[in-house]
């Protein structure tokens, strides 16, 4: 077994150095900037996002007839609330417009491509450039640090269709610079847990990482099967909403805490929690990220708004105040680690895992799993479907003590919340499967989709 150490010192700078990438230097500049106040990062934040707006005025036609259109010129941005003068973009509008958003100078071909899933399954297409991924993954790892994890240390992922190492290149890689062993969340079982354990063993990973749920799910198969060679240092969240009830059982069969994130393909990371675990960290060097209300206004600090971000990075296909579809609250407390870096809550939910009362009242799914899983004996696992304004599908994975009381209590639970206008149809499966990414979805709202 190699030592991290030597991993971290030698065979990682060899081989980034010969890929030229820049990814070493642009770490180490950010885990001092962290450390910067808040005003001090807002400065930064400011000056990268001038850069950007001139960039696109003098290379990007479709923000620049966009920006024409709204009655802007490149004289419009004069302070960092101006941004609030930009119009909003839209995931319809990047599908219609993906081409059109590439800047001049850059080609399809010359950029890396990524496919989103989308929370409600229409892809969209991304395409950045090898710089601008590397200093993505280099404030990905400074916040990776935050979990104890140090690199050079192998990962353990519990991951849907993970990518293994093919090539020679990829598997020196795996071995020599960064080890990964995964489990595959898109054959879950005990079999496959118990295999997870011994690579566990025989490698000796210090970060668990993984989809919330996934995590959720092998820590009831360890739990369950008296698996104890599943020992991280640190524990990382991501991908999707980690549930209270959720968080408390991870903790409980790996004793140690989780480190949650929050980010999403077009943009990358958005917010992280630090050691201190006291809401998010806003990775405001990367991107301005605002609340708004519905009506477009600023949401105050405690009340969950709709998350709107702009990339200060991805000059090849920028993202000028994109709606992310996700909401979340800003908090005005700063963190008492001594980082600048401002502070998000939890996030409340993507727009369409809000279910939609008849009288448009949108409920956070979320919110709905944890009244009722915490509240209603004999449900190990509850999926929601609103397909219409009349009718709401529960899919229900019965624990051992579950009966007809719980059902009806689950029935009457959403009856009344619905007003009584809806009929509830409880159906009993054997586990809620996850999507092709390997993702979960607990609240699917299908109106206006």
């Amino acid at each position: 077994m190699i030592p991290a150490k030597l991993r971290r010192l030698f065979f990682e700078p060899l081989f980034l150095k010969k890929a030229g990438s820049p990814l070493l230097p642009y770490w180490r500049e950010l885990e001092k900037t962290q450390y910067l106040s808040c005003a001090e990062l807002e400065r930064v934040q400011w000056q990268r996002l001038q850069s950007i707006w001139q960039f696109i005025w003098q290379n990007n036609s479709f923000y620049k007839k966009r920006f024409l259109e709204h009655g802007l010129t490149e004289k419009s941005l004069k302070s960092p609330e101006d941004i609030a003068l930009l119009p909003i973009l839209t995931k319809n509008e990047i599908r219609a417009h993906t081409t059109e958003m590439i800047s001049d100078g850059f080609t399809k071909d010359s950029l890396l491509h990524f496919k989103t899933g989308g929370s409600t399954g229409k892809a969209l297409d991304i395409f950045i450039t090898e710089e601008c991924s590397e200093l993505r993954n280099a404030c990905a790892r400074r916040h990776d640090r935050w979990t104890g994890w140090e690199p050079g240390e192998a990962i353990g992922a519990a991951w849907g269709n993970p990518k293994l190492p093919q090539t020679l290149k990829e598997k020196l890689k795996n071995y020599l610079v960064q080890p990964f062993i995964y489990l595959d969340t898109m054959a879950v079982s005990s079999k496959s847990v118990t295999d997870f354990a011994k690579q566990w063993h025989n490698v000796k990973p210090t970060l668990l990482f993984g989809h919330a749920h996934s995590l959720y799910i092998l820590a009831q198969h360890a739990e369950n099967a008296d698996i104890q060679e599943i020992q991280p240092k640190g524990i990382l969240s991501t991908s999707m909403m980690l549930l209270p009830h959720e968080r408390a059982l991870i903790e409980k069969v790996f004793k140690c805490k989780v480190t949650d994130r929050y980010g999403c393909e077009e943009v990358s990371l958005i917010g992280c929690e630090c050691e201190k675990h006291d809401g998010m960290h806003m990775n405001i060097e990367h991107l301005v990220i605002e609340f708004l209300d519905d009506d477009g206004g600023k949401t105050p600090p405690g009340e969950p708004g709709n998350i709107i971000v702009t990339d200060l990075m991805n000059q090849a296909m920028p993202f000028m105040r994109y709606k992310v579809e996700d909401m979340a609250i800003p908090l005005e407390r700063r963190c008492s680690c001594g980082r600048g870096l401002p502070l998000m809550g939890k996030i409340a939910g993507r727009v369409a895992d809000f279910l939609i009362k008849k009288d448009g009242t949108r409920i956070a799914g979320v919110s709905l799993i944890e009244n009722t899983l915490t509240k209603i004996n004999g449900i190990d696992q509850l999926q929601i479907i609103q397909e219409s304004g009349e009718e709401i599908i529960l899919n229900v994975v019965p624990g051992k003590k579950y009966s007809h009381e719980n059902r009806d209590e689950l029935i009457s639970y959403f009856t009344e919340l619905f007003d009584n206008l809806v009929t509830i149809q409880v159906v009993l499966v054997d586990e809620i499967k996850p999507e092709k990414s390997g993702k979960f979805r607990f609240a699917i709202c299908r109106i206006n989709q």
